[in-house]
């Protein structure tokens, strides 16, 4: 990180400026921005950095309730019970505060009518906030149509308040990244970041730019810090002239910012993709801190996986919400208190000192809109009601995508701000869940023959039908001698999921089908076979292709107990069929292949090695 010269002052931020001069004057403060610019974070920076024994009370309006600020309560007063009015704790510290009030546009009418009694006059109800020690009121805002609809057009309001209209270059936003990244030299992304055209530099925000640098410096794709809004990737994208977008820059960009970080010695793989991903990213999010987004399709076994590896890496289960069935109630009630504020009662999954993760399962589809923006103030500000959750280590939130099978599905849409609260934006298919391995654990040879037939007998279309969920069901309706029919998804009108299940029947019937135990049964006859294709050509025959569909379909835990048959067969195979199995594979699955060809002996290895396959193995 670059040092200032002796005896220069760092050159402070318009908004800092402006914060200071509001607070002298006593003038209430209206500040319009694009979002993820830092504006709350140089609020948060400047009053901590230089107002000594001042707090700054954040208020998220978009998050709050009609009871959060106020509400009338019956108290004890000289005997006899009286109604009062309770105003929120936050706004009584016991200390001298600035108050931010976040989002002010995006709240409810009932809510803008507080809030507007606050800016205009400093007072809410019949509390008189400098008197509580306010010595500031700000209201911060995004102008953008994308965001709110909202304007404030009462001149008696608006002639209250002195507005300032900031940018990136008015906030302090790269002093925070460069103290977050204090190992890391980011002058280069930077520059790299002030090149792009305004229309780039305004979706490429500075929050969406710090997701990407987490994510490179973390070794994660740098594009997973890039959001996903109503489920497609950001494209960082120049309209043209008609207005249609232009071609997608973002590949550009991050290769860009990418190249700075090295050359500002960090190392940073920048893979385009991960095995095993949502493992990763889970156990990553644990360890940093993070707030990440998995999006999926229906089925495909992501909300088990992730709740697993929570057990794993914290020893408890997550705490879990499933959004269609919460309600704000669920996550906290506000509360009479005895000094006569008003506070609100967390939910118990929420309190203790604990380490804890917080799962959102199905995050898009909200019971209604007061849930979800308390919801918000969790994934963003990692509190609530304005109160910290203590040992919160992550949140994962799960989503399906808005469409699935040329269906749309029951989704709500979303904004590039809320989008962009997200470390990692991960979107996966049911390949990247290792739900295979799950499945054969815990239903054994029924789950290994149903998964063949999964993937041998059926189109890509047909196993997108046939999630993870219906594999399961299948499994079970076998066990009990139901129909199979039975177990598939229900489209109406006595229609079900296009997939005939004829050779799966017949699988399950012990009808003549080549897999691992096959393969067992007659390894002889089979290193017969491929010993022959062998002498045909490089190229191999019918028996090459069959074995070789059988080890690559294969789970880990199928190949490892039938180790002896694959060490016997799998060197025998074309060079150009043996390098397909460590290529893209994830690292115990490498380490398996490795060791097979490695003990086949050396007329084996240095086939493996001619033909490339070990120029993909990890250190």
């Amino acid at each position: 990180m670059n040092q200032q010269p002796p005896g220069r002052r760092t050159r402070r931020s318009a908004l800092a400026d402006f914060i200071d001069a509001m607070i002298d004057l006593g003038i209430t403060g209206q500040v319009f921005g694009e979002h993820g610019i830092g504006k709350t974070a140089t609020f948060f920076t400047h009053v901590r950095e230089n107002m000594e024994g001042v707090r700054l009370v954040y208020v998220p309006a978009a998050n709050l309730t009609p009871d959060d600020l106020l509400v009338n309560a019956p108290v004890r007063q000289d005997g006899e019970l009286v109604l009062r009015q309770l105003i929120m704790r936050q706004l009584s510290p016991g200390r001298p505060f600035v108050l931010l009030i976040d989002d002010s546009l995006q709240a409810g009418e009932t809510i803008q009518a507080q809030l507007m009694q606050i800016a205009c006059s400093w007072t809410l109800g019949e509390h008189d906030l400098r008197a509580l020690g306010c010595v500031g009121v700000f209201l911060t805002d995004n102008e953008s149509l994308t965001e709110t609809s909202a304007r404030r057009s009462d001149l008696a309001i608006l002639d209250r308040m002195a507005t300032l209209r900031v940018t990136a270059a008015d906030t302090a936003w790269r002093a925070a990244l460069a103290r977050k990244f204090g190992d890391v030299d980011l002058s280069g992304v930077f520059r790299v970041w002030a090149t792009l055209p305004p229309d780039l530099r305004r979706l490429m925000s500075p929050r969406t730019l710090e997701h990407v640098l987490d994510c490179a410096l973390a070794g994660l794709p740098p594009h997973w810090g890039l959001p996903l809004v109503n489920g497609d990737r950001l494209r960082l994208a120049v309209p043209r002239q008609d207005g249609t977008p232009g071609p997608d820059q973002a590949p550009d960009v991050l290769a860009a910012v990418v190249e700075e970080l090295r050359r500002a010695g960090a190392d940073v793989p920048a893979p385009a993709h991960l095995p095993d991903a949502v493992r990763t990213v889970v156990r990553e999010a644990l360890r940093r801190r993070w707030a990440v987004l998995i999006q999926g399709p229906p089925g495909c076994g992501k909300t088990e996986v992730v709740k697993q590896v929570v057990r794993e890496e914290l020893g408890r289960d997550p705490v879990y919400f499933s959004l269609p069935v919460t309600n704000v109630e669920d996550l906290c009630v506000p509360v009479p208190t005895p000094d006569g504020t008003l506070d609100n009662l967390m939910a118990r999954v929420f309190t203790g000192e604990e380490a804890k993760a917080v799962v959102w399962d199905e995050y898009n589809r909200p019971k209604d809109k007061s849930t979800f923006a308390r919801l918000m103030e969790i994934t963003q500000e990692w509190s609530l009601a304005g109160r910290r959750i203590e040992g919160l280590r992550a949140q994962v939130a799960l989503q399906n995508p808005p469409y699935h099978l040329g269906r749309k599905l029951l989704v709500a849409r979303n904004t590039v701000a809320q989008a962009s609260r997200f470390t990692v934006s991960l979107d996966i298919t049911p390949e990247d869940i290792p739900a295979n391995e799950w499945l054969i654990e815990r239903y054994g040879p029924v789950a290994e023959t149903v998964l063949e037939w999964w993937k041998n007998d059926i189109d890509d279309e047909g196993r997108a039908w046939i999630t993870k969920r219906t594999l399961e069901r299948l499994v079970k309706l076998h066990g009990r001698g139901l129909p199979l029919e039975l177990g598939k998804i229900y489209l109406g009108d006595g229609e079900y999921a296009p997939v005939p299940l004829t050779d799966l029947s017949a699988r399950l019937a012990s009808r003549q089908v080549t897999g691992l135990r096959e393969l067992a049964g007659d390894v002889d006859g089979w290193a017969a076979r491929l010993r022959e294709a062998a002498e045909d050509g490089p190229e191999g025959a019918d028996a090459s292709d069959v074995v070789h569909r059988v080890l690559a379909n294969a789970e880990l835990s199928q190949l490892r107990a039938h180790r002896e048959v694959v060490a016997r067969l799998a060197p025998l195979l074309p060079p150009k069929l043996k390098a397909t199995y460590l290529v893209g594979a994830g690292d115990e699955r490498q380490r398996f292949w490795i060791e097979i060809f490695t003990s086949a002996g050396s007329r084996h290895s240095p086939v493996a090695v001619q033909s490339g396959m070990y120029g993909t193995m990890k250190p």
